[in-house]
């Protein structure tokens, strides 16, 4: 099955905007809730909910702070690939189970990724026996998190 394609754009209307700024707050508010906070029916909330998520303008999921679940070594990999083969090799990072985010970009490396490791062993396997044993990964360079200072999502 082929998963759905996000529109090009979408507009967010005032509400579309005040509930994903409640669910930023709580992602477990009820629509009653939101409903009550702006003022409208709770089936506008609900609705406007569904039309969001069904765009993949909005995805409300569970988000772990990897040190407290043992994973204690966070790193950012620039990585420089060949060409030819960015999103073949792109596609075979994102499948290792330590990636948790994966950017194609423009500038000093052709692809970010950030990763959680258990401890820097665990780090320093991924990054000799995985990572940069793909054929086209041509460089890396790691930048281990000492502190997480802010994180937010839009």
């Amino acid at each position: 099955m082929r998963e759905q394609e996000a529109p090009a754009s979408y507009h967010l209307d005032q509400i579309d905007e005040q509930i994903v700024q409640a669910l930023k707050e709580d992602g477990r508010m009820s629509f009653a809730e939101i409903a009550r906070r702006l003022d409208v029916s709770p089936g506008m909330v609900r609705q406007h909910y569904f039309d969001l998520v069904e765009n993949r303008v909005l995805q409300v999921v569970a988000v772990t702070n990897p040190t407290l679940v043992g994973y204690d070594s966070v790193a950012l990999i620039g990585v420089r690939v060949d060409g030819n083969r960015l999103r073949d090799i792109a596609r075979e990072i994102a499948a290792f189970k330590e990636v948790i985010y994966l950017v194609l970009c423009a500038g000093s490396y052709d692809i970010l990724v950030e990763v959680v490791c258990r401890d820097n062993a665990h780090l320093l396997r991924f990054l000799s026996e995985d990572l940069r044993s793909l054929d086209g990964v041509r460089h890396t360079e790691t930048f281990i998190y000492l502190e997480i200072v802010k994180e937010t999502y839009l």
